[in-house]
């Protein structure tokens, strides 16, 4: 037996190691696996054994002790080893999730869409609103299991069972946590806020109403931004963009900077439309509709015979929109093929010209995104794809492009020359930390360009330029995408190098973009004669976060819809499809289908063949195939599993992508020739003799 004093002893030693324990706060990582990880502040990670994992989720804040590892004997482990335990929640990462639910025996549990997460939480039956087994549904947490191990989980509404119309969309934007359609119960209160104004009476307001504005849209639009004239001047033309002001009924809310910057934008589904406005602020108040005054802001430039941009001013005013044209019409009268809208050819016929003057000096001085081809996807009653049309811009919409280009322009440099907070649209082009592999990329396919000031307007415009033109042997435009930035939301003026200018915003579309909404509270201010920031600079993070979780949202909803209809086509009999490559990675590449834009993947991994990838040629390459950047290929479809977020997986056919045979050698021909010269006679005495017929 021990005495007193030896169980003192033993406490004590136990007490200093245990204070030799760190201890830090850390998030979890969950896995595919009943483990995961800790993450610290300082970026390290701390296994989390099974046992542990079951007190956390994924996302969760927790206290733990990093403690040495032990075997599977429960000795001390191999030295430096650690784990993590968990001896605190401080904040879950999970409150609202989707799922599907899934019964075993009488219990009902709900397997959430979550990352890293992949156990079933239960559901008691008085929080299970009706669901049944196989449904989608929007959840929440209602038990942690930090104490031991047992979460649970409510039902807060059922999507229905997969395959009902337009559960996709539905799914998909509560998986990404947007913000709901406006309820009458959420709008109401906006649009009684915004009715209180009255604009239209404000004398500082520019009376432009006898202008002959025209709005050039879908015929079906109606939540038109947009109006446009122009006339000739002695020394070119006059444009005037007048864009929707809905700041004029918004600016002066509460909150009303952190409510829109939550949205985003407007998310636009296939077959629905999440609008970042309510209809009856949107369309309501703002919209230009034909022959009805709406408050706008209006840029009114200078354009000169040669397409520059001189002098410009913005206004405060009214405009009454004179005609709604359709994209259509407009294009049939521009390209020559109808009279329909002769009654507007003064205003056209200018706009046509100062389109094609500014086109051409963009393409001569800036930078011109490449044409692709688009798609459009018919929807049916189901809200499944019934059928994809493939179409390219019409001049009409280069024409409104042009026009919103030079204005957005204009609306930066404003902003910059007022000594504004922006925002401004900042694009880096080449990222800082690949300029080193950018340089070797130009010496070995554009060694004149090798030396170019990458980070300067001039020489990125050359680089990108040379890269897209006729003659490579490569698609060099193409390959350095991988290379490029992402344009960035700032206060901070600065280049935008995807377009060549020295400076850019957003200004034309505030009835469905956050940031275009911001651009115009700030111009506003300026034009009242107010400094500083009109906006609450950290919103721009706000609207970039909400633009992504849309962007996630919509991918994820055209993913499930992309699926269900190859697999229709699969049902019918078509599974096999002509493709080009349009991404290419170490393990596979993506294919986007000729017909229809589907996009979808092949990986290479599992092939009996070990394939190489060039990252300067962007090519993989095994003994006996190679493929490229823009290569054809033909492919079956093979799937769209779940547990790949339903992106479409396909087969490369039988004898897709064989090398062509190698040409021989002058040697080897030569070899040939002199084999065929000195060979042995046959029996016959000829050396040449034809082989003996063995057929019946």
């Amino acid at each position: 037996m021990f005495d007193r004093n030896a169980m003192a002893q033993l406490k004590g030693l136990r007490d200093e190691l245990e204070a030799q324990n760190e201890r830090v706060d850390a998030t979890i990582k969950g896995t595919q696996h009943r483990y995961g990880f800790a993450i610290t502040a300082d970026g390290r990670e701390v296994f989390v054994p099974p046992d542990e994992m079951l007190k956390a989720l994924p996302g969760d804040k927790v206290a733990i002790c990093i403690r040495p590892a032990k075997n599977k004997k429960g000795k001390q482990g191999k030295p430096g080893r650690t784990v993590a335990e968990i001896e605190r929640l401080i904040e879950t990462g999970v409150d609202e999730f989707v799922g599907h639910i899934v019964q075993k025996g009488k219990a009902i549990f709900v397997v959430p869409d979550l990352a890293g997460l992949s156990r079933w939480l239960f559901i008691p039956p008085h929080a299970r609103s009706g669901v049944s087994p196989g449904d989608l549904a929007h959840c929440a947490l209602l038990r942690h299991p930090i104490k031991d191990g047992k979460p649970s989980a409510k039902v807060l509404s059922s999507f229905g069972e997969p395959g009902s119309p337009g559960i996709e969309n539905q799914y998909c934007a509560a998986r990404a946590k947007l913000p709901p359609a406006w309820s009458d119960k959420l709008a109401q209160p906006l649009i009684d806020a915004a009715s209180k104004k009255a604009p239209l009476e404000d004398t500082a307001r520019h009376d432009l109403t006898s202008l002959p504005f025209v709005s050039i849209d879908a015929a079906r639009t109606v939540d038109i931004d947009d109006a446009l004239h122009a006339e000739v001047t002695a020394n070119g033309w006059q444009l005037s963009v007048a864009v929707a002001d809905p700041t004029a009924y918004l600016k002066d809310l509460a909150d009303v900077t952190a409510l829109v910057a939550r949205r985003g934008s407007s998310v636009y589904f296939h077959g629905e439309v999440i609008p970042m406005m309510p209809e009856g602020i949107s369309h309501g108040l703002c919209a230009l509709a034909e022959d009805t005054p709406r408050p706008a802001l209006v840029c009114q430039m200078q354009i000169s015979e040669d397409g520059a941009i001189g002098h410009f001013e913005f206004h405060k005013a009214v405009i009454r929109s004179h005609a709604k044209l359709a994209y259509a019409a407009v294009d049939r009268y521009v390209t020559g093929n109808s009279d329909d809208l002769i009654a507007h050819a003064n205003p056209l016929e200018a706009l046509v010209q100062v389109y094609r003057t500014l086109r051409e000096r963009r393409e001569q001085q800036e930078l011109v995104m490449e044409e692709r081809r688009e798609y459009r996807w018919m929807l049916g009653e189901d809200k499944q794809i019934a059928e994809i049309d493939s179409f390219e811009k019409l001049a009409s919409q280069h024409l409104v492009e042009e026009c919103m280009i030079a204005a957005n322009k204009c609306a930066a440099t404003f902003l910059r020359d007022a000594g504004a907070p922006g925002p401004f649209v900042v694009h880096g082009g080449f990222r800082e930390d690949r300029v080193k592999e950018t340089k070797t990329f130009l010496q070995k396919h554009r060694p004149d360009l090798a030396e170019t000031t990458l980070d300067t307007l001039a020489g990125y415009r050359a680089v990108l330029a040379d890269l897209g033109g006729a003659g490579h042997s490569l698609p060099l435009r193409e390959m350095v995408n991988r290379l490029l930035s992402r344009a960035i939301l700032t206060d901070q003026p600065g280049p935008h190098m995807g377009l060549a200018t020295e400076v850019y915003t957003n200004f034309t579309s505030p009835l469905r973009k956050a940031l275009d909404f911001f651009v115009h509270l700030q111009i506003t201010a300026c034009l009242e004669g107010q400094t500083g920031a009109a906006y609450p600079v950290e919103r721009l993070a706000d609207i970039t976060r909400a633009i992504g979780r849309s962007r996630e949202a919509v991918t994820a909803a055209d993913r499930r819809l992309t699926a269900n209809y190859l697999k229709k086509l699969k049902q019918a009999g078509r599974t096999r499809f002509m493709g080009t490559v349009s991404h290419i990675t170490s393990s596979g590449f993506t294919v986007k289908l000729t017909d229809t834009g589907l996009e979808g993947l092949i990986d290479l991994r599992p092939d009996d063949e070990k394939f190489s990838f060039d990252k300067w040629t962007m090519s993989l390459t095994s003994t006996t195939r190679r493929f490229k950047l823009l290569q054809s290929v033909e492919v079956d479809f093979a799937g769209a599993p779940a547990e790949q977020d339903y992106l479409a997986q396909f087969k490369l056919v039988d004898g897709c992508g064989l090398k062509p045979p190698k040409e021989p050698t002058e040697a080897q021909s030569e070899a040939v020739t002199d084999t065929s010269q000195t060979k042995a006679p046959d029996e016959d005495g000829s050396a040449n003799a034809p082989a003996k017929d063995t057929t019946n």
